[in-house]
């Protein structure tokens, strides 16, 4: 079931960059899907939510507020757990956390109880689910790993796409005590994906010399060393700046578009398009990061994508009518989807796969604040002016600024990397494997005897005198 030791992804393993990684890449895509696409798919159920508890829109929000804040926020717990029991164990039982808070949902009296279950113990399994499938992404890809994180990533707005028209069926057919049931049914395929993620197992050569280096290294259950790396703290301080904003705008194109006069139907056939787009655009986007010339400035692409979403964002402020918002939710479409495939593959470029199990909870868990902050302050802006204009301007700027951040820190303040191991493990490993490769002083005894035997014998052959430049002084 992934034992501690042997799901470790020791730094001896060679990513297989294929095999068994398709059927992991597979796992992923769904984990990725359901994490990001479901806060949003529960948002259906609002109406009959309001219609039963008689409450107001401000107290179903929470519900996806929640969800989020759970698959950022709790990045460090995951983190320990993973380092702690594997990544298969703990997306198992974060498969059945997932499930059992849609379930018990279904059976709620009040909104409270809806945030205990479907918000908290959901958000939690989902975020138990996520986080170790991008890990284990991560050690079976390597040459490949930009066009896998593409792939994985496009679960997002293929899940967006279906989970909802899905969720409004089972509103109509079942209620919401009834969809919300069907749901968590549906959420155990999170343990289907948990049980693909198998642990790579070292070579048989290297298992007699690694348990020596084990014993003398302990792992840690957080790694916050990660801080010392000044590549990883520009990226954590420009993904936060870029979340508050990055997902604003989906948020409120469609009450821009209902405010300009348009039907409800139409106004939300904006998020289809923006979807659709955002589905080509993660895979074409991993394909590119994964050139030869590329990928070694990916950080680079990563900022250009920012700045294009940021740019996107100050044009789409100017939209005035249905026309103008399409082609805005197109553009936001492509550049949405190019961050979606880039932010995990950078941050695994930067951290190496060692520290990523520790980089990416201390990256959420920044990441959740913003999430926090981002979407609720715009809506206290659009209160206090009633103009979308500037709540898209903010959001430009914001992502704009992120960008500017993590290329000019890159380029003035980090140094190129020598070719050492990333940490005391992996030198430890490597001093281990070089140890059991050298010879022992019997063997290097038998081995001079021989040299000198073959020394004595080489001079003649055929009678002729034979000068081999290796051996000759």
């Amino acid at each position: 079931m992934g034992a501690v030791v042997a799901d470790d992804g020791p730094s001896g393993v060679k990513a297989p960059d294929g095999g068994w990684g398709w059927a992991v890449l597979f796992g992923c895509f769904i984990i990725t899907g359901f994490s990001y696409a479901f806060p949003k798919a529960v948002s259906v159920f609002f109406k009959e939510l309001i219609r039963e508890f008689g409450i107001g829109y401000s107290d179903t929000a929470w519900i996806s507020s929640i969800l989020l804040a759970m698959l950022y926020g709790t990045g460090p717990l995951c983190s320990v757990c993973v380092n702690r029991f594997g990544c298969r164990p703990v997306m198992l039982v974060g498969g059945l956390f997932a499930s059992m808070g849609m379930v018990i949902a279904s059976f709620c009296t009040s909104i409270v109880q809806i945030y205990l279950t479907a918000g908290v113990i959901t958000g939690l399994g989902l975020a138990l689910n996520f986080q170790p499938s991008l890990i284990m992404l991560n050690r079976y890809f390597d040459k490949r790993r930009p066009l896998a994180n593409g792939l994985s990533a496009a679960g997002s707005p293929v899940f967006l796409c279906a989970l909802s028209p899905l969720g409004q069926i089972l509103q109509h057919e079942y209620g919401w005590r009834g969809g919300f049931l069907i749901l968590g049914g549906m959420l155990l395929n999170c343990c289907v994906c948990g049980a693909l993620m198998r642990p790579l197992e070292p070579p048989k050569k290297a298992e007699a010399t690694k348990e020596p280096a084990e014993k003398k290294v302990k792992k840690k259950l957080l790694d916050f060393s990660v801080f010392r790396d000044g590549g990883f703290v520009i990226y954590a301080l420009a993904a936060s700046i870029m979340v508050l904003g990055l997902f604003v705008p989906p948020v409120f194109v469609v009450s821009y578009a209902k405010d300009l006069g348009y039907q409800d139907t139409k106004a939300a056939f904006l998020l289809t398009i923006l979807g659709f787009i955002d589905i080509f655009a993660r895979p074409v986007c991993g394909m590119v990061a994964g050139l030869k010339w590329v990928r070694p400035r990916c950080v680079y692409l990563f900022s250009f994508a920012m700045i294009f979403n940021g740019f996107t964002d100050l044009m789409g402020s100017m939209s005035v009518d249905y026309g103008g918002l399409v082609v805005f939710c197109i553009f936001f479409g492509i550049s949405y989807g190019m961050v979606g495939a880039l932010q995990f593959e950078v941050l695994m470029a930067i951290v190496g796969t060692q520290k990523f199990s520790s980089a990416i909870g201390l990256v959420l868990l920044a990441e959740a604040m913003a999430v926090l902050i981002g979407p609720p302050s715009a809506g206290k802006l659009l209160d206090a002016t009633g103009r979308y204009m500037f709540v898209f301007i903010i959001a430009g700027i914001e992502v704009t600024t992120s960008a500017l951040v993590l290329a000019l820190g890159n380029f003035f303040c980090i140094k190129k990397k020598s070719e050492e191991p990333h940490t005391k493990e992996e030198a430890a490993e490597r001093e281990e494997l070089n140890k059991s490769e050298n010879k022992t002083p019997e063997d290097a005894k038998v081995d001079s005897i021989e040299v000198e035997q073959f020394l004595k014998d080489e001079p003649e052959k055929n009678g002729e005198v034979v000068t081999n430049p290796e051996t000759c002084v």
